[in-house]
């Protein structure tokens, strides 16, 4: 019968002495957070016995910060993964003992916003939130900052004067992109239909300057109709994609600059073939997934939220840790899912 592994057996693996591995183990204050580490990783690849205690012990003996997050809509999918990223980003962090604080807001309404991130106030060491561009949403932003609460804005960038930096994707490419490939999957020359969430998000504003400029710019033979403002909802994405198709005969494509793709995909499903009107959308979920393999979505361009979440929970962590320095401003590359591809 095999012997069970010994706190020698530890050291020797860690390479480092019996009476460091005794400190680690009892949580001894001065030893050093790599050793500590180190007989950590080494207690648990010989399997020792109590290597779950000794990973305890070295956790308690990271800092603890906590990190705040305001997102959007607590059920819709996207939203769903966009948290649950997070929670995955923050516990894997070994720099720190991470608590995070996920806090959704149901509207866009700024003052619901701005609300939620003053709550943000004693309880978080940093932020990062999703929210509309307006002055209410930028008090709340400096009035943070004036309290020492560095605020990062994610997806879609607000409160430029005050916030600390923006992780998400460059949205003039985003649309410009979008823009190309709808040209080239309508089946010919037609109008095109465009929907933005609102008319405070700045991604959507930026999202929407690249479509129309690299329609006029590379494709004048296509006519972008006047932009839709949907509230990232499906409903009012469903009854006007029943709307444009009845009045425009014509459109051949439809660009969804935020939420509220569910809707344009149930028009098209009841009321045209596959193919027959190209649409892109954005992120992945379950459904868009089905309509990309259906041939009722043509591309997906999706915000790679490991990628995401990852650097900027590293950036939170830094920013408490070293203090601020120059704002930050992450452009993440997109991916991109395609029929057959996705």
């Amino acid at each position: 019968m095999a012997q069970r592994p010994t706190l020698q057996d530890v050291a020797r693996e860690a390479g480092v002495s019996i009476a460091t591995v005794n400190r680690v183990v009892a949580a001894a204050p001065g030893v050093r957070e790599e050793t500590a580490r180190k007989v950590a990783d080494a207690a648990a690849r010989i399997g020792y016995h109590g290597h779950n205690l000794i990973a305890q012990n070295v956790l308690r003996s990271l800092p603890e910060l906590r990190l705040g997050f305001v997102l959007h809509k607590e059920k819709q999918a996207f939203y769903v993964a966009f948290a649950e990223t997070l929670r995955r980003a923050c516990a894997a962090t070994e720099d720190a003992r991470i608590i995070p604080e996920i806090v959704f807001s149901q509207s866009q309404a700024p003052t619901d916003v701005a609300e939620h991130l003053l709550w943000m106030r004693g309880r978080a060491d940093v932020v990062a939130a999703t929210a509309v561009n307006h002055s209410r949403v930028g008090e709340a932003v400096a009035q943070l900052a004036t309290d020492g609460v560095p605020c990062l804005t994610l997806l879609s960038d607000f409160a430029q004067n005050h916030r600390t930096g923006y992780f998400g994707l460059n949205n003039l490419k985003v649309g410009r992109g979008a823009a190309h490939m709808l040209s080239v999957a309508a089946p010919r020359p037609g109008k095109i239909a465009l929907f933005v969430g609102g008319n405070r998000w700045h991604g959507h504003e930026l999202r929407e300057t690249g479509f129309r400029s690299q329609f006029r710019e590379a494709q004048p033979e296509f006519a972008v109709l006047d932009t839709l403002v949907n509230l990232e909802t499906r409903q009012l994405t469903y009854e006007a994609m029943l709307d444009l198709m009845s009045r425009h005969p014509d459109l051949v494509g439809v660009y969804l600059a935020g939420g509220g793709m569910e809707g344009a995909i149930a028009a098209l499903r009841e009321e045209s073939e596959p193919g027959q009107i190209a649409l892109v959308v954005n992120e992945v979920t379950p459904e868009s997934r089905r309509a990309l393999d259906d041939g009722y979505v043509t591309l997906i361009v999706a915000t790679p939220l490991d990628r995401l979440c990852q650097e900027l929970v590293a950036e939170m962590v830094r920013l408490k840790v070293e203090g601020g320095g120059a704002q930050v401003q992450r452009f993440l590359e997109p991916d991109l899912h395609l029929p057959e591809f996705g």
